[in-house]
Parts: C-alpha cells; structure tokens; sequence
C-alpha cells in the first residue's frame, strides 16, 4: 500500500476537498477510503442496472485521525524519511 499512503502524505499539504480525477489518484483514494485514513466522496461502483462502473473522480473532504497516525508513523520511522519526503515532495509537485 506504498503508493496510497505517499498519496495520504501529501494530503497534507493542500487544501481540501480534493478532487482527484486521475485514475490511479482516483484508485489511491478508495484504497485511502476503505482503510478508513480519509473521508471521501467516490461514486457508486454499480449503476441503477447493476453494470460496474469504474469511479472517474473521488473527492476527499477530510483526513481521519488513523490517517494523521498513519502520516506520523511515516514521518517518524528514521530509516524512511528520506525517502518518503523525496516520494511526497515529487507527489506535491504533480497536485498543483
């Protein structure tokens, strides 16, 4: 689950709610969701006929506390802060 949490760190450091629309941002976000580290908004996988429908946007309107935990955890385990600040300083970039 590396990619969802690098996508939950830089969380973070934008204003929410958050649309995403890509589909791997889109993925990470019901990924974030059914852990329950975010509150967010992502359609219904089955239309009124029971077809599945791929989620095109999601929306995030709040960080849990298990996710602010989670975001510490990361912050605070020293042989991966480099390497996650780099991964969450590239993620950054690619949101604005």
């Amino acid at each position: 689950m590396t990619m969802p949490l690098f996508y939950l760190l830089s969380l973070q450091h934008i204003a929410l709610p958050k649309v995403a629309t890509r589909p791997e941002d889109v993925l990470h976000v019901s990924v974030l969701k059914a852990t329950g580290l975010v509150e967010a908004d992502i359609a219904p996988a089955l239309d009124s006929a029971g077809k599945y429908n791929v989620a095109r946007t999601a929306v995030v309107t709040r960080i849990t506390e298990e996710g602010m935990a989670e975001i510490d955890k990361m912050l605070n385990e020293p042989r991966r802060m480099r390497r996650t600040f780099q991964m969450a300083g590239n993620r950054i970039g690619a949101l604005r």
